[in-house]
């Protein structure tokens, strides 16, 4: 029996990371032998986030490597690792964020969502993103100052971490509105957010304490949790609800506070 459940469950999760694939980076979906016009489900394959979040990590990570081998400074190191995730992601998350902050001036709900479908930036979400990149890139530059390949391991610890935030608040709310990919698609089950959470967490201690350290390691965890919880409460008081941008600001919240708690020393 085992046998035969084995192919089976391999089978399952290459397909859950290829839906996770799909909807968190901007691989193309042929890269990973999925349908362009494939809608994936998530119910299930959100539990695996966080391994997609450590694979866009992990490219930062190798592009701060090796121009850390090329003589580049720590500051510079940093900057090319970030400036990957985002190519990697098509700063999706960016995006949201920006979108999420912006909507934070309007008056009503429906203004706050109205917002967010306008594609142009506003003076908020551009002062969230400027601080998303500046505080990510010194806090990983202060950690490749004293070690290049504990900054990588950051990094691919804190995109990971961030992934499984996003899910939480994917489950804890509800959608704002109708339509869209992050309600059409499926809302992660208590099962796959749980689950989330605990891959992240066994990355982020098995990358984290080599790294950097226990207490480093149980403070940018710490202040990852709170970033999220802050985001959920927020968006829940502000919109009654999520939508696609306010998972990526989640995402940048908890990416951005990991790092700066794994800076510390």
């Amino acid at each position: 029996m085992s046998d035969s459940q084995g192919p089976s469950e391999i089978g399952v999760a290459i397909a859950e990371l290829r839906s996770a694939s799909i909807f968190l980076t901007r691989v193309p979906p042929r890269y990973v032998g999925a349908s362009p016009t494939e809608v994936p489900d998530f119910r299930h394959a959100a539990r695996v986030f966080p391994v997609v979040g450590a694979a866009v990590g992990l490219a930062g990570g190798v592009v701060l490597l090796v121009a850390n081998t090329l003589g580049m400074s720590a500051l510079v190191c940093a900057g090319l690792a970030i400036a990957t995730t985002a190519i990697v992601t098509g700063s999706l998350h960016e995006d949201g964020l920006a979108d999420a902050t912006d909507s934070l001036g309007g008056a009503t709900t429906e203004k706050k969502l109205a917002i967010m479908d306008d594609s142009r930036v506003g003076t908020y979400g551009a002062v969230a993103l400027i601080l998303s990149i500046v505080l990510r890139v010194a806090a990983l530059a202060a950690v490749a100052v004293i070690s290049p390949l504990s900054a990588a391991l950051v990094l691919i610890a804190a995109e990971a971490v961030s992934r499984a935030a996003l899910v939480r608040l994917w489950h804890d709310l509800p959608a704002a509105r109708l339509g869209g990919l992050s309600n059409d698609a499926g809302v992660p089950d208590q099962n796959a957010m749980l689950v989330a959470i605990a891959v992240a967490a066994v990355i982020a201690v098995v990358l984290g304490l080599p790294a950097v350290g226990l207490w480093p390691t149980i403070l940018a965890g710490t202040l990852a949790i709170v970033a999220t919880y802050v985001v959920i409460r927020v968006t829940a008081r502000t919109l009654g609800g999520r939508t696609g941008d306010t998972l990526g600001a989640c995402q940048q919240a908890a990416v951005v506070a990991f790092l700066i708690g794994a800076s510390v020393s």
